[in-house]
Formats: C-alpha cells, sequence, structure tokens
C-alpha cells in the first residue's frame, strides 16, 4: 500500500533519493502536493520469519517507486498482488459439509439391509463446484474448488464411490450408481441403533488473477459424520412334518 510522505526526501543521501524519486526535481518547489511511497504492514505477517517480512518489503518497494500526487488529486489505490488477493479471499471461504439419502429404507426407522447395494448420493448443499471472485484495487483474483466425489468411510461395511452418487429411482435402478455402500452388520450393536458414516470431500483449488498470477492451493477437504439404520433380514426355517 502508499503512505503519504513529506513533500520533499530526506536531504541526506540526496543522490541515493533522487534516484528513487521520479522527476523529483520537477516538483521541488511544490508546496502543495505530496508524495506517497509504498510500504508494508507486518502485523500481517506475524507469524512469519522476520527475514521473510524483510525479503518481501524490499521486493515490493523496489517494484512501487513513490508517486507524486497533485494537491486535490486522489492517492493511488493500494495494491496487491494477485496471488495473496487470492489466498486471503479463500481464506475467508466456508464450504459447507455434505450430506447425503440413501436406499433402501425399510420400516418405521427407514433401515437399508445388510448384504445389499446402498445406494448413496449427495443432497442439500453439497457443492461440487465453488467459484470466488475478489478485487482489492486494479486487481481480480477468481479461484475455483472443484470436487470430483464422496468419501464414504461406514463401520462395519465397504463403500465405493466414484461420483456423487445417483437418486435411486426405478428407472436409474437400471442404469446403476457411482456412491453405494455394501454393510455385513447390522447397526444392533451401535448406539441407537444405527451405524455410523464418515463422509468426506475433498476439492482440489486453483486460481487466475489479472495482474498474470495463476496457480494452485493445497487442497481443502470437509468433513462429518452422518449415521444410518441397518437390518438384517431375518430367515424363517420350518421343517416338513410327517403326515400320520
Amino acid at each position: 500500500m502508499y503512505h503519504r510522505n513529506n513533500n520533499n526526501p530526506d536531504p541526506e543521501g540526496l543522490e541515493e533519493q533522487k534516484a528513487r524519486y521520479p522527476d523529483y526535481e520537477s516538483y521541488a518547489d511544490d508546496e502543495e502536493g505530496y508524495w506517497y511511497v509504498a510500504t508494508c504492514g507486518s502485523e500481517y505477517m506475524a507469524d512469519d520469519d522476520p527475514r521473510d517480512f524483510y525479503d518481501v518489503i524490499q521486493d515490493y518497494v523496489a517494484s512501487h517507486p513513490p508517486v507524486w500526487v497533485p494537491s486535490g488529486q486522489a492517492a493511488p489505490e493500494p495494491e496487491i498482488d494477485g496471488a495473496t488477493l487470492a489466498q486471503a479471499a479463500w481464506d475467508a471461504v466456508t464450504i459447507p459439509t455434505a450430506t447425503i439419502s440413501y436406499n433402501p429404507m425399510v420400516g418405521d426407522v427407514g433401515a437399508t439391509i445388510v448384504g445389499m447395494d446402498t445406494w448413496v448420493w449427495a443432497t442439500g448443499d453439497t457443492p461440487r463446484e465453488v467459484t470466488v471472485t475478489a478485487t482489492a484495487g486494479s486487481t481480480t483474483a477468481t479461484i475455483t474448488a472443484t470436487a470430483k466425489w464422496l468419501t464414504l468411510q461406514p463401520k462395519d461395511g465397504t463403500a465405493k464411490c466414484t461420483g456423487f452418487g445417483i437418486p435411486w429411482t426405478e428407472e436409474n435402478d437400471a442404469k446403476g450408481t457411482d456412491c453405494k455402500i455394501i454393510f455385513n452388520r447390522s447397526s444392533a450393536h451401535f448406539k441407537d441403533s444405527v451405524t455410523p458414516v464418515d463422509i468426506k470431500v475433498s476439492y482440489a483449488i486453483t486460481y487466475t488473477a489479472t495482474d498474470g498470477a495463476s496457480g494452485s492451493m493445497d487442497t481443502h477437504t470437509t468433513s462429518t459424520t452422518t449415521t444410518i439404520p441397518v437390518a438384517e433380514i431375518q430367515t424363517l426355517n420350518t421343517q416338513p412334518t410327517k403326515q400320520p
């Protein structure tokens, strides 16, 4: 960012100052305007090595020479590089955790059945893609987070998901699903007779900015746990009776 400096550079080291302040002599007698010089606030790098901050400010100041602003004109807009803007914008984003539904649902509790394919699909606010745009000064950054599938980890079962699932219907049943669980035990031994299922969604994050910056960020993963009641189908075995 820029802050307002005195009208004239410090007379000490004048030759060095002249080299830094463009066209200094043209404004030497102007007592109304101001020089604006670039600076960086260390409070925004409080957890970083001070040497890293020194390197940042040296590079920033070198690429942002002082600017003379005549009296009555607006000061320079604050500048931020695209990568920094993208990271700051992404840090302010909250992606909701996934919610799911499933089939079959049997009985009053809506239980699925041991050994059967249980279709699972994302519902509600479970985004496949999130796009965020932020602007600061003359720089605009666009961040895109993309996920490809649900990751399910059921207790007492196995899951296979290569997508976000497909709601079960008679028509879809013939097509098949890309997300299912097979439970190998009923929920009877769990609290409240429901089986816990961990759900994760991992997002790959990329960004572009109007200053030419582009790249990727660390993968972001949402995580939650839901429950599904699982029942067994009881088989009744009977023996034929002998007729007298």
